[in-house]
């Protein structure tokens, strides 16, 4: 397959599964729990399918791997998702997550006793800064737009809380990749099988979200109606919301791992990090998300470390990492 297909896909799916996101948690900031299980039940059958052949086949890694992968991989997303609702915007919400790069360098030195080039170190730096930026030019937002509560002490304990809960759920993140790339060098790659089992394992654990995600299938279901396109069914428009989500996730995941199997792992950075700030700029146009010029500084530093990182913009001579 030529890359321009599953390039031009990730863009496609990854930027398009935001715009459903923003659609869904504007409207109900806390379905994110819904979201989330309706993704991994989706991907968990597909994968059933047509990864494991129904149960046949399997598996090269053993569970007991795969257990702790879950775990991980579980909590990140349940925790992302739940920062939402402590007065964590959207668009800071997609930096932090941008800032993924400078977690993985950090628990690279303290847990694989890696040495890295200078350049890396100034992207993390670059990376910090702009994080940093974006959080205290949120802070003053918080200050200036308290929520219905009117108390600026109850705003700020919430937002403290959403930007521990980002910061938790980016160095575990970091720690799940670090853990994957050791079972990858034990076993060898099995990309589509570890996205199997990321999502068909921790289905079980739903059911103690199970009264949030019904409470949302109620909401759901009392949403304005909106005609199904190409055949004028009413539906209630937040269910086309969730499918139009789960499709583009889908799409999204699939295509980074297609991406994966036909370039390299610098070309897969570059395309990822561009993805993440036409999604960016997406959401702040398209949503009018409060955007003042000390978050666009932060995010420049952010995307100007990534690129660094991944030697687009070169810095000296190239250095393996010990």
């Amino acid at each position: 397959m030529h890359p321009a297909l599953p390039i031009s896909l990730v863009f496609l799916g990854c930027c398009t599964n935001v715009v459903f996101l923003e659609l869904l948690v504007s409207e109900y900031p806390g379905s994110g729990n819904i979201v989330t299980f309706t993704q991994f039940l989706f991907i968990a059958v597909e994968g059933f399918l047509f990864t494991t052949g129904c149960g046949t086949k399997k598996p090269v890694i053993s569970i007991r791997n795969y257990a702790w992968m879950v775990a991980m991989f579980f909590v990140v997303q349940t925790v992302n998702n739940q920062a939402l609702n402590f007065n964590i915007s959207m668009p800071l919400h997609m930096i932090f997550r941008a800032g993924s790069l400078m977690a993985n360098l950090v628990l690279g030195v303290i847990i694989l006793k890696r040495r890295y080039a200078i350049g890396k170190y100034l992207s993390v730096v670059l990376i910090s800064i702009g994080i940093v930026t974006c959080t205290i030019a949120s802070a003053s937002q918080v200050e200036s737009h308290p929520s219905h509560t009117g108390s600026y002490v109850y705003d700020y304990i919430m937002w403290l809380i959403g930007i521990a809960m980002l910061l938790f759920a980016l160095f575990m993140s970091a720690r799940m990749g670090i853990f994957q790339e050791q079972l990858y060098g034990l076993y060898g790659k099995h990309p589509k099988e570890a996205l199997f089992y990321n999502h068909a394992l921790p289905l079980p654990a739903f059911l103690l979200l199970a009264g949030d995600i019904y409470r949302h299938c109620v909401l759901f279901n009392n949403s304005a109606p909106m005609a199904l396109p190409l055949v004028g069914v009413m539906v209630p428009k937040m269910w086309l919301y969730l499918a139009g989500n789960i499709l583009t996730q889908y799409v999204c995941i699939r295509s980074v791992f297609i991406l994966t199997t036909e370039c390299s792992s610098l070309t897969v950075t570059l395309v990822v990090t561009l993805r993440k700030f036409v999604s960016l700029i997406f959401s702040i146009l398209y949503f009018k998300n409060p955007f003042t010029v000390y978050h666009w500084m932060g995010t420049s530093l952010v995307f100007l470390g990534t690129l660094i990182f991944t030697e687009i913009i070169p810095l000296g001579k190239k250095q393996k990492v010990q």
